[in-house]
This record gives structure tokens, C-alpha cells and sequence, in this order.
């Protein structure tokens, strides 16, 4: 299944994809919110950082393109400098925004979010002040909309809906944009607004509600997921969808597809920091995958990947093909062995760092492994949120000349009981005579040896040691050590033999 999955995420690349929707700029007023005001009992942000970011539509075309994708999109924004700065956002991520229209009697849709940092780090949404026009477009606006849009289905692959219900998208022009790509042969993905109706989306061909949405729309509650599955199978027969992929937070998507039932797609549960942009994930994983040429059901749990790495970000952060095939790579690993390359590795934990965890290492030929490499193993992995374990290979190990039959056992045999243990997270293989640059590419936070190395200069030391990291070196269990043991074995052997 990995595989697979993986292969449709590369898939992704260079598909072309038309994006119609609700351009929103995201502005972040960060500060430390160390005190209350002596004029009213609120917190008082003193300034440390602004920033400004694609939201809205425009972060799912920021999504796309980080995915690989070719993007068009359309939109409107006001005759402002928040406007103009959202297309240089889009522009700087290569988004084509030529089908974008500047409308002067409407202002750019702008969210500013006010952030307490706690400890000059914990971020912490105070407010949020909105400034937009959500009536619906007026004739001419929508015309200019609509022409924008059917000129660019032509060229795309996929054509998607990002609908914010900020009076853009309104029964006509979802309509004529659902209908001109029905007849060029292009599918529809609608993320939906929150709506008690999907009358203006009738007809496209897959649509993405979550679970609150979906419940609303259909009238029914959404509070397992068979009822979901109901839901979802009410409204795909009311509107003449194809299928309803809904999401349904901590337990993954339900997909509903016209003939074919329902299936639970489940996820693996998250650390939700920032709901922002989960849906904007969504909807570009799943049509990315699409357009790629994947079936609905693995675009699905692609889809589902994407949705949960966006949650543990903070503010919209686009979900890149290099994070989803590294998330693929960490579950597979999880099912399937710990033994990873170190392209393989370098990918994971640099996605594992920017959950906030840290990096131990250790290394060593543990050609049998006994009490003292366990209690060694184990004492690193509290150092760390995860444990890396670089292992000499079988030709690496015959350059120490530890004796001619050593490796006792072979590399594949001694990664295989590493992996094994529980305070080991990742093994991979080196074949130098030592490890500096297997630990130059790991960039461990914590590097541990034994205590016999004290004195003796711990290879990597230096360069750990200037990246910020430490070197731990861990007290030894007396009278272990594999050649000792090796050394009985031989004695006992011969003694046997001379009996």
C-alpha cells in the first residue's frame, strides 16, 4: 500500500489544475504577552514579528504547487495593497494569476491574527479581525468571473471549487464552471462552504465536506460513522455527485461513491495544534491525486495524510510531496521494521523535527547483543524523543580486526534483533570505519557512547557539539562485552572437548 500510495504522490507532478475560489490573505501580528492591561482585563501584545501568508483558495493553490502541481487560479481581489500583495504571494510560488479580477467596489479578504507568545515561544491566537465583503457578486463581476474561469478549464486537468461562502461562488457561476467541465471531460472537486444546501454545487463530480458541513447540509447528525455514511449517501443522490469523500477529524474519511457503497478510511490520530487549513490540505492532496491518476480511494487516504500533517502545524503551512512520501515512509516503517537507508532516514526525522521531536545517536557493530547494550540502548533513548541506531555493516565490522569469523552474525540478522527492541526507533547501516559522516547526516541532538570513550575523543563529538547538540557517555554494565563472551563460548567449547 505504501508503494502505491507513494507512487501517486509522485504522480502529482506537473498535473495542471484550475482553481476557482475565495482568495484570502493571511496576516500574523506576532508578540509577547507578558501582562494585562491597567485599562481593561485584556492581554497587553507587545510587537515582536509580522507576517503575511496565502489563506483561503489561495493557500490551496499554494498547496498544489507545493505538491507538484501546475496551478491557474481565479478570484477576486480588492483594489488595495492587501491585493496586491496577495497575487506577489502567488506569484512568488509560481501560481499562474492571470485568471484573477480586481474589483474595485469590494475589498481583498483579510484575516489578521493576533498572537500571544508565551515564554517568547508558545504561540497562542488572541483575535482575529476580518475585513471582507460577502454579498454576492453582481452581474458583471460574475460575468467577468465566469468567462476568467471556462477560459482556464481548457487547459487544466482537474478543475476545483474552494468555496469560503464570501460571495464568490454563487449558484451561477459554480454552474457554468461544473458545466464547461463536463463538456471538455473534466472532473469537479468542490470543498464546500457551510451550507444548509449544495444546490449551486449540483452535479460536480466528488465533494469534500467535513463532518459539521456535512451534517448541516443533509439535516441529519453526523455523530458515528455510519450516520456519516448515511449522510453522505442522502446528499450524493440529491445532488447527483459522484461521490462524498467526508472528513471526519481523529477517525480519517468516509468515501461514498455512486454504485460502489461507502468505506472508512482511517487515519492515525494526531496532535491537532492548529485546525488552519486542514481543508485546504485536503482538497489539494485529493485533487493533486486525482489528476494524477488515482482512484478516488487512494487519493482519499492521501488525502487523509495531508489533512493530519496540516493540523500539526501551525497557521496554513502547504503540505509538501516531500513530507506525504516521507509520512508514508514513518508508517510503513511503523508496520514493517525499523531498518531504513539513510536517504530514507534524513527524510523522516527532518519531518519528526518539525513535530518538535529530538534526535539520539548511538552506534556499534552489536554483533551479539546482550545485557549491557540493552541497558546502553535504553538509557539513550530517554535522552531524546527518538532513538537512531547506526550499525556497522559486515565489511565495516571485518576492518576492526576483531578476529577473522567476526561478524558472529550477519548485518541483516543483528539490525533485525535491534529493531526489535522498543527503545529503538530507526536502524541504518554504514560502512565506514566510522561514523562521522553517517552522524553528519543524521545531525543528532544527543550523541551517546559508553563511558570507555572518555578521554579518547568520541567520533562526531565536534560536529554535534557545533550544530548545538551534546555528547552523552553512559555508564557500562560491568564484566559485558561480546568479546569477553565470545571468548567464554570458545573456552567452554574447547573445555567441552578435551572432556
Amino acid at each position: 500500500m505504501e508503494h502505491d500510495l507513494a507512487h501517486w504522490v509522485r504522480a502529482c507532478r506537473g498535473r495542471r489544475v484550475l482553481l476557482v475560489g475565495d482568495l484570502i490573505l493571511d496576516r500574523y501580528i506576532y508578540g509577547d504577552a507578558g501582562r494585562i492591561s491597567p485599562e481593561a482585563p485584556v492581554p497587553v501584545l507587545r510587537v515582536v514579528e509580522r507576517r503575511e501568508a496565502v489563506g483561503g483558495a489561495a493557500n490551496v493553490a499554494a498547496c498544489l504547487r507545493a505538491l507538484g502541481c501546475e496551478v491557474a487560479v481565479c478570484g477576486l481581489i480588492g483594489a488595495d495593497r492587501h491585493g496586491e500583495t496577495l497575487v506577489t504571494l502567488l506569484r512568488e510560488v509560481g501560481v499562474d494569476t492571470s485568471g484573477i479580477i480586481v474589483q474595485a467596489d469590494r475589498p481583498t479578504i483579510t484575516k489578521t491574527r493576533l498572537v500571544g507568545l508565551a515564554q517568547h515561544r508558545h504561540r497562542q491566537q488572541l483575535m482575529r479581525v476580518d475585513e471582507e465583503e460577502t454579498r454576492p457578486l453582481g452581474n458583471d463581476a460574475t460575468r467577468r468571473m465566469m468567462g476568467a474561469a471556462c477560459a482556464g478549464v481548457a487547459g487544466a486537468e482537474i478543475v476545483c471549487l474552494e468555496d469560503y461562502d464570501k460571495g464568490l461562488i454563487g449558484e451561477p457561476l459554480a454552474c457554468e464552471i461544473i458545466a464547461e467541465a463536463h463538456r471538455r471531460k473534466r472532473r469537479v472537486l468542490v470543498d464546500p462552504a457551510r451550507l444548509g444546501s449544495y444546490e449551486r454545487y449540483r452535479g460536480a463530480d466528488v465533494i469534500t465536506p467535513n463532518r459539521d458541513e456535512l451534517s448541516l447540509a443533509s439535516g441529519r447528525p453526523c455523530d458515528s460513522i455510519e450516520a456519516v455514511a448515511a449522510a453522505g449517501q442522502g446528499i450524493l443522490e440529491e445532488y447527483g455527485f459522484r461521490a462524498v469523500a467526508a472528513t471526519v477529524d481523529r477517525d480519517g474519511a468516509v468515501l461514498i461513491e455512486r454504485g460502489r457503497g461507502w468505506r472508512h478510511l482511517p487515519t492515525i490520530p494526531r496532535t491537532v495544534y492548529d485546525n488552519t487549513g486542514a481543508g485546504d490540505a485536503v482538497l489539494a492532496m485529493l485533487a493533486a491525486a486525482v489528476a494524477g491518476g488515482a482512484d478516488l480511494e487512494n487519493a482519499t487516504r492521501l488525502a487523509n495524510i495531508a489533512g493530519g500533517l496540516e493540523v500539526e502545524k501551525f497557521g496554513c503551512v502547504p503540505i509538501t510531496a516531500d513530507e506525504v512520501l516521507a509520512e508514508l515512509r514513518i508508517e510503513h516503517r511503523l508496520r514493517n521494521g525499523k531498518l531504513a537507508t539513510v536517504e530514507e532516514l534524513v527524510g523522516e526525522l527532518q519531518l519528526r523535527r518539525d513535530r518538535g521531536e529530538t534526535v539520539a545517536f548511538t552506534n556499534g557493530c552489536f554483533d551479539i547483543l546482550h545485557a549491557g547494550h540493552v541497558d546502553l540502548l535504553q538509557r539513550a533513548r530517554r535522552e531524546a524523543s527518538l532513538l537512531v541506531v547506526g550499525l556497522n555493516s559486515d565489511a565495516s565490522v571485518r576492518r576492526q580486526n576483531k578476529g577473522e569469523d567476526r561478524p558472529i552474525n550477519a548485518f541483516e540478522h543483528r539490525a533485525s534483533v535491534l529493531g526489535a527492541l522498543e527503545c529503538v526507533d530507526y536502524v541504518v547501516g554504514f560502512d565506514e570505519a566510522n561514523p562521522e559522516l553517517l552522524i553528519r547526516r543524521v545531525r543528532p541532538d544527543v550523541l551517546v557512547k559508553g563511558e570507555d570513550w572518555a578521554g579518547k575523543g568520541v567520533v562526531g563529538q565536534e560536529f554535534v557539539e557545533s550544530i548545538g547538540g551534546r555528547v552523552v557517555l553512559m555508564p557500562l554494565v560491568e564484566g559485558l562485552s561480546t568479546t569477553t563472551m565470545i571468548e567464554r563460548i570458545r573456552n567452554g567449547a574447547m573445555s567441552a572437548g578435551a572432556r
